[in-house]
Protein backbone atom coordinates (compact mmCIF):
# COMPACT_ATOMS: atom_id res chain seq x y z
CA UNK A 1 0.00 0.00 0.00
CA UNK A 2 0.98 3.29 -0.85
CA UNK A 3 0.26 6.81 0.83
CA UNK A 4 0.15 10.50 -0.48
CA UNK A 5 -1.05 12.57 1.56
CA UNK A 6 -2.28 15.49 -1.29
CA UNK A 7 -3.48 18.59 0.63
CA UNK A 8 -3.20 19.18 4.44
CA UNK A 9 -3.25 22.51 6.87
CA UNK A 10 1.24 21.22 7.05
CA UNK A 11 1.03 21.41 2.84
CA UNK A 12 -0.38 24.83 3.00
CA UNK A 13 -4.15 24.61 2.08
CA UNK A 14 -7.03 23.42 4.24
CA UNK A 15 -8.46 19.76 3.88
CA UNK A 16 -6.94 15.98 4.94
CA UNK A 17 -6.86 14.56 1.05
CA UNK A 18 -4.89 11.56 0.60
CA UNK A 19 -4.26 9.35 -2.25
CA UNK A 20 -4.00 5.27 -1.83
CA UNK A 21 -3.06 2.85 -4.13
CA UNK A 22 -3.47 -0.71 -3.44
CA UNK A 23 -2.26 -4.04 -5.74
CA UNK A 24 -6.26 -3.43 -6.48
CA UNK A 25 -7.41 -0.32 -6.08
CA UNK A 26 -6.85 3.49 -6.19
CA UNK A 27 -8.65 5.61 -3.71
CA UNK A 28 -8.93 9.18 -3.15
CA UNK A 29 -10.29 9.80 -0.03
CA UNK A 30 -12.05 13.75 1.12
CA UNK A 31 -11.10 15.14 -2.43
CA UNK A 32 -11.50 18.77 -1.39
CA UNK A 33 -9.67 21.67 -0.66
CA UNK A 34 -10.45 25.59 0.56
CA UNK A 35 -8.23 28.30 2.20
CA UNK A 36 -10.17 30.03 5.10
CA UNK A 37 -11.64 32.51 3.16
CA UNK A 38 -10.92 35.40 6.06
CA UNK A 39 -8.28 35.31 8.18
CA UNK A 40 -6.93 38.39 10.78
CA UNK A 41 -9.70 40.07 8.18
CA UNK A 42 -7.47 38.90 5.28
CA UNK A 43 -8.34 37.53 2.19
CA UNK A 44 -5.84 34.13 1.21
CA UNK A 45 -2.10 35.84 0.15
CA UNK A 46 -1.71 34.88 -3.25
CA UNK A 47 0.68 32.69 -2.32
CA UNK A 48 -1.62 30.63 -1.08
CA UNK A 49 -3.53 31.01 -3.69
CA UNK A 50 -0.53 29.74 -5.82
CA UNK A 51 -0.15 26.37 -3.81
CA UNK A 52 -4.22 25.65 -3.52
CA UNK A 53 -4.09 25.71 -7.44
CA UNK A 54 -1.29 23.28 -7.48
CA UNK A 55 -2.76 21.00 -5.38
CA UNK A 56 -6.20 21.42 -6.63
CA UNK A 57 -4.64 19.89 -9.97
CA UNK A 58 -3.11 16.88 -8.35
CA UNK A 59 -6.68 16.04 -6.62
CA UNK A 60 -8.21 16.21 -9.82
CA UNK A 61 -5.52 13.90 -11.31
CA UNK A 62 -6.16 11.43 -9.12
CA UNK A 63 -9.59 11.83 -9.29
CA UNK A 64 -9.45 10.78 -13.06
CA UNK A 65 -7.83 7.53 -11.85
CA UNK A 66 -9.46 6.29 -8.61
CA UNK A 67 -11.17 3.46 -8.82
CA UNK A 68 -12.70 4.53 -5.14
CA UNK A 69 -13.42 7.67 -3.94
CA UNK A 70 -14.81 7.90 -0.63
CA UNK A 71 -16.70 11.41 1.06
CA UNK A 72 -16.07 11.30 4.97
CA UNK A 73 -18.70 14.40 5.07
CA UNK A 74 -19.65 17.34 3.23
CA UNK A 75 -17.95 20.58 4.35
CA UNK A 76 -16.68 22.53 1.73
CA UNK A 77 -12.73 21.58 2.15
CA UNK A 78 -13.38 18.04 1.88
CA UNK A 79 -15.34 17.99 -1.10
CA UNK A 80 -15.80 19.42 -4.96
CA UNK A 81 -18.29 21.98 -4.48
CA UNK A 82 -21.42 23.34 -7.02
CA UNK A 83 -20.96 26.39 -5.80
CA UNK A 84 -17.19 27.10 -4.65
CA UNK A 85 -15.04 29.88 -3.99
CA UNK A 86 -12.31 31.08 -6.06
CA UNK A 87 -9.93 29.10 -3.42
CA UNK A 88 -12.49 25.61 -3.47
CA UNK A 89 -12.07 23.23 -5.75
CA UNK A 90 -15.01 23.87 -8.39
CA UNK A 91 -16.68 20.58 -9.14
CA UNK A 92 -16.64 21.69 -12.95
CA UNK A 93 -13.01 20.75 -12.84
CA UNK A 94 -14.09 16.71 -12.41
CA UNK A 95 -17.38 16.38 -13.69
CA UNK A 96 -17.44 13.58 -16.14
CA UNK A 97 -14.33 12.63 -15.35
CA UNK A 98 -13.59 9.25 -14.89
CA UNK A 99 -17.54 8.16 -14.41
CA UNK A 100 -16.52 4.70 -13.89
CA UNK A 101 -15.29 5.03 -10.21
CA UNK A 102 -16.93 4.37 -7.19
CA UNK A 103 -18.50 6.89 -4.95
CA UNK A 104 -18.32 6.21 -1.34
CA UNK A 105 -20.43 9.06 1.24
CA UNK A 106 -21.86 9.58 4.35
CA UNK A 107 -25.30 9.43 3.94
CA UNK A 108 -26.87 9.65 7.62
CA UNK A 109 -26.79 12.48 9.95
CA UNK A 110 -26.49 15.07 7.28
CA UNK A 111 -26.93 18.65 8.60
CA UNK A 112 -29.49 20.81 6.15
CA UNK A 113 -26.38 22.31 4.40
CA UNK A 114 -24.64 18.56 4.28
CA UNK A 115 -27.94 17.26 2.17
CA UNK A 116 -27.81 20.35 -0.05
CA UNK A 117 -24.42 19.53 -1.00
CA UNK A 118 -24.83 15.41 -1.53
CA UNK A 119 -27.13 16.45 -3.40
CA UNK A 120 -26.07 19.19 -5.68
CA UNK A 121 -22.84 17.10 -5.86
CA UNK A 122 -24.66 13.66 -6.83
CA UNK A 123 -26.75 16.22 -9.92
CA UNK A 124 -23.53 17.72 -10.78
CA UNK A 125 -21.66 14.19 -11.23
CA UNK A 126 -25.32 12.54 -12.55
CA UNK A 127 -23.81 9.85 -10.28
CA UNK A 128 -25.14 8.05 -7.14
CA UNK A 129 -23.49 8.43 -4.22
CA UNK A 130 -23.00 4.95 -2.47
CA UNK A 131 -23.55 4.76 1.36
CA UNK A 132 -21.06 3.70 3.40
CA UNK A 133 -22.51 3.24 7.25
CA UNK A 134 -21.05 0.27 8.60
CA UNK A 135 -19.81 -1.31 5.25
CA UNK A 136 -17.15 -3.53 4.33
CA UNK A 137 -16.14 -4.37 0.89
CA UNK A 138 -12.11 -6.02 0.03
CA UNK A 139 -9.71 -4.14 1.73
CA UNK A 140 -12.32 -0.99 2.82
CA UNK A 141 -14.52 -0.81 5.73
CA UNK A 142 -15.93 2.52 7.20
CA UNK A 143 -17.52 3.17 10.54
CA UNK A 144 -20.92 5.03 11.94
CA UNK A 145 -20.84 8.19 11.72
CA UNK A 146 -18.58 9.79 14.64
CA UNK A 147 -18.90 13.58 15.84
CA UNK A 148 -16.88 16.30 14.06
CA UNK A 149 -15.23 16.78 17.31
CA UNK A 150 -16.98 17.34 20.24
CA UNK A 151 -19.85 14.59 20.86
CA UNK A 152 -22.61 17.33 21.40
CA UNK A 153 -21.90 18.74 17.98
CA UNK A 154 -24.27 17.75 15.39
CA UNK A 155 -22.04 17.93 12.57
CA UNK A 156 -20.41 13.87 12.08
CA UNK A 157 -18.35 12.16 9.42
CA UNK A 158 -17.54 8.57 9.00
CA UNK A 159 -13.48 7.28 9.51
CA UNK A 160 -12.10 4.75 6.95
CA UNK A 161 -9.71 1.70 6.95
CA UNK A 162 -8.15 0.49 4.28
CA UNK A 163 -6.23 -2.85 4.95
CA UNK A 164 -3.55 -4.64 2.32
CA UNK A 165 -0.07 -5.27 3.85
CA UNK A 166 -0.55 -2.96 6.73
CA UNK A 167 -4.01 -1.11 8.19
CA UNK A 168 -4.30 2.26 7.17
CA UNK A 169 -7.11 4.46 8.53
CA UNK A 170 -7.84 7.79 7.69
CA UNK A 171 -10.12 10.00 10.44
CA UNK A 172 -11.32 13.01 8.98
CA UNK A 173 -12.20 15.70 11.49
CA UNK A 174 -12.79 14.08 14.36
CA UNK A 175 -10.05 16.51 16.64
CA UNK A 176 -9.30 13.53 19.31
CA UNK A 177 -11.96 15.39 21.41
CA UNK A 178 -14.38 12.07 21.39
CA UNK A 179 -13.78 8.52 22.89
CA UNK A 180 -15.91 6.89 20.48
CA UNK A 181 -14.04 7.84 17.36
CA UNK A 182 -10.78 6.88 19.06
CA UNK A 183 -12.33 3.41 20.48
CA UNK A 184 -13.34 2.46 17.15
CA UNK A 185 -9.85 3.48 15.60
CA UNK A 186 -7.90 1.03 18.23
CA UNK A 187 -10.61 -1.65 17.50
CA UNK A 188 -9.45 -1.47 13.69
CA UNK A 189 -5.52 -2.30 15.21
CA UNK A 190 -4.43 0.20 12.68
CA UNK A 191 -0.66 0.99 11.94
CA UNK A 192 -0.77 4.11 10.47
CA UNK A 193 -3.52 6.38 11.23
CA UNK A 194 -4.32 10.15 9.37
CA UNK A 195 -6.53 12.36 11.84
CA UNK A 196 -7.20 15.50 12.34
CA UNK A 197 -5.92 16.94 15.85
CA UNK A 198 -7.78 19.59 17.70
CA UNK A 199 -8.36 23.21 16.53
CA UNK A 200 -6.36 25.35 19.74
CA UNK A 201 -6.11 28.47 16.91
CA UNK A 202 -9.80 28.60 18.01
CA UNK A 203 -9.77 30.46 21.40
CA UNK A 204 -13.05 28.58 22.53
CA UNK A 205 -11.28 25.67 23.37
CA UNK A 206 -11.41 24.75 26.69
CA UNK A 207 -8.63 23.57 28.72
CA UNK A 208 -10.74 20.41 29.37
CA UNK A 209 -10.67 20.15 25.53
CA UNK A 210 -7.23 20.42 25.00
CA UNK A 211 -6.35 17.98 27.74
CA UNK A 212 -8.76 15.35 26.62
CA UNK A 213 -7.18 15.52 22.86
CA UNK A 214 -3.65 15.15 24.22
CA UNK A 215 -5.04 12.32 26.61
CA UNK A 216 -6.36 10.82 23.18
CA UNK A 217 -3.57 11.41 21.44
CA UNK A 218 -1.34 9.34 23.90
CA UNK A 219 -4.40 6.86 23.81
CA UNK A 220 -3.59 6.24 20.15
CA UNK A 221 0.49 6.94 19.90
CA UNK A 222 0.89 3.77 22.31
CA UNK A 223 -1.26 1.29 19.66
CA UNK A 224 -0.16 2.84 16.33
CA UNK A 225 3.28 3.19 14.63
CA UNK A 226 2.94 5.82 12.88
CA UNK A 227 -0.01 8.44 13.76
CA UNK A 228 -0.56 11.57 11.61
CA UNK A 229 -2.00 14.59 12.71
CA UNK A 230 -2.87 17.58 11.05
CA UNK A 231 -5.82 19.82 9.51
CA UNK A 232 -7.19 21.73 12.53
CA UNK A 233 -4.28 21.45 14.52
CA UNK A 234 -1.63 23.04 12.23
CA UNK A 235 -3.94 25.95 11.58
CA UNK A 236 -1.73 27.96 14.06
CA UNK A 237 1.88 27.92 15.68
CA UNK A 238 0.21 26.43 19.00
CA UNK A 239 -0.36 23.17 16.85
CA UNK A 240 3.28 22.71 16.06
CA UNK A 241 4.24 23.18 19.64
CA UNK A 242 1.74 21.09 21.17
CA UNK A 243 3.05 18.47 18.50
CA UNK A 244 6.39 18.69 18.98
CA UNK A 245 5.51 18.20 22.67
CA UNK A 246 3.34 15.08 21.84
CA UNK A 247 5.96 13.38 20.23
CA UNK A 248 8.51 14.26 23.16
CA UNK A 249 6.64 12.83 25.44
CA UNK A 250 5.32 9.36 23.98
CA UNK A 251 9.03 8.98 21.65
CA UNK A 252 6.60 7.52 19.13
CA UNK A 253 6.64 8.82 15.57
CA UNK A 254 3.95 11.42 15.60
CA UNK A 255 4.27 13.11 12.59
CA UNK A 256 1.96 16.15 10.93
CA UNK A 257 1.44 15.46 6.91
CA UNK A 258 4.64 17.16 5.35
CA UNK A 259 6.33 15.26 7.23
CA UNK A 260 5.16 11.96 6.66
CA UNK A 261 5.38 13.08 2.77
CA UNK A 262 9.06 14.40 3.65
CA UNK A 263 7.99 17.89 2.02
CA UNK A 264 8.53 21.08 3.56
CA UNK A 265 6.22 22.59 6.16
CA UNK A 266 4.18 25.13 4.52
CA UNK A 267 1.81 26.83 6.82
CA UNK A 268 0.09 29.34 5.18
CA UNK A 269 -3.05 29.50 7.06
CA UNK A 270 -1.27 30.60 9.96
CA UNK A 271 1.33 32.59 8.23
CA UNK A 272 -1.20 34.84 6.50
CA UNK A 273 -0.93 38.20 8.37
CA UNK A 274 3.70 37.84 8.11
CA UNK A 275 2.42 36.59 4.31
CA UNK A 276 0.97 40.13 3.40
CA UNK A 277 3.22 42.17 5.86
CA UNK A 278 6.84 40.62 3.71
CA UNK A 279 4.99 40.35 0.20
CA UNK A 280 2.44 43.40 -0.03
CA UNK A 281 -0.49 42.28 -2.26
CA UNK A 282 -1.87 44.72 -5.13
CA UNK A 283 -5.00 46.34 -4.63
CA UNK A 284 -7.54 44.47 -6.83
CA UNK A 285 -5.54 41.44 -6.49
CA UNK A 286 -8.61 39.24 -5.54
CA UNK A 287 -11.56 40.85 -7.95
CA UNK A 288 -8.75 40.13 -10.72
CA UNK A 289 -7.89 36.69 -9.82
CA UNK A 290 -11.88 35.82 -9.48
CA UNK A 291 -12.04 36.92 -12.96
CA UNK A 292 -9.03 35.08 -14.35
CA UNK A 293 -7.43 38.01 -15.37
CA UNK A 294 -4.31 37.64 -13.72
CA UNK A 295 -2.26 34.55 -12.74
CA UNK A 296 -0.26 33.15 -10.00
CA UNK A 297 2.92 32.07 -11.88
CA UNK A 298 4.67 34.83 -9.77
CA UNK A 299 4.00 33.38 -6.56
CA UNK A 300 4.67 30.17 -7.14
CA UNK A 301 8.44 30.72 -8.35
CA UNK A 302 8.63 32.48 -5.36
CA UNK A 303 7.05 29.77 -3.39
CA UNK A 304 9.28 27.34 -4.76
CA UNK A 305 12.26 29.69 -3.69
CA UNK A 306 10.96 29.90 -0.02
CA UNK A 307 10.29 26.26 0.82
CA UNK A 308 13.05 23.83 -0.66
CA UNK A 309 11.40 20.68 -1.87
CA UNK A 310 8.03 22.00 -3.11
CA UNK A 311 8.74 21.17 -6.33
CA UNK A 312 7.77 17.60 -5.77
CA UNK A 313 4.14 18.78 -6.51
CA UNK A 314 5.15 18.93 -9.86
Amino acid sequence: MKIEILGTESLGVRGLCCFIKTESQKILIDPGIALGYTRYKLLPHPLQVAVDERIQEKIVEAWSEATDIIISHFHGDHIPLVNANPYQLNIKKIAGLNPNAKIWAKSSQLSPTEKKRADSFSLALNKNLISVEEKEQGGLSFSNPVPHGEANNLETVIMTKIEEDFVFVHASDIQLLNMEAISRILSWKPDIVLASGPPLYLFKLSKDQVRRAWYNAIKLSEKVDTLILDHHLMRGYAGVKWLKMLSSETRKKILCGADFMKKPRMLLEARRKRLYEEMPVDEGWHEAYAKGKVSTDYYWNLAKKLYKGIGLYN
